[in-house]
């Protein structure tokens, strides 16, 4: 199966993704973003298969966002996209691609909704939450 993530190895939910990813037993093709970020059209195509809009796809903490006035109203898509190109940080994450369609995970147990194959055993994030149990199967949140 093919799947590619863009990855943050800095960042805890990139983290827990890729590990849901590969307890499926798939390892994706992994990009790291910030070294080498996707071309413009990529990202555009990213960010419309995920049904967001450019906004909904800017990471506002721990970026320049607002010290680049991102949160103007005034700015178009093609100058938010321009700002996520010149500093990749920008771009949320992660992104991943698969052949059953493209989600911004997070939370990282959304890939799940485009993974095909089954999880291969218990799953928890790093903070210890139980994402999949024993049988590989979806634990569900409290209400």
């Amino acid at each position: 199966m093919n799947i590619t993530i863009y990855h943050n190895p800095a960042c805890g939910t990139s983290r827990n993704t890729l590990a849901l990813i590969r307890n499926a037993g798939i390892e994706p093709d992994v990009i790291e973003y910030t070294k080498n970020p996707p071309t413009r059209e990529a990202l555009k195509e990213m960010i419309e298969k995920a049904g967001l809009t450019v906004r909904q796809a800017i990471r506002e903490k721990g970026t320049p966002y607002a010290e680049l006035e991102l949160g103007n109203p005034a700015l178009t898509d093609d100058q938010l996209l321009d700002a996520m190109l010149c500093h990749p940080i920008l771009i949320n994450r992660p992104f991943v691609i698969t052949p059953d369609g493209v989600r911004l995970c997070r939370p990282s147990e959304v890939v799940l909704d485009i993974l095909s194959l089954p999880q291969k055993g218990a799953f928890a994030k790093e903070d210890g939450e139980m994402v999949i149990n024993a049988k590989g199967e979806r634990v569900s949140k409290p209400v």
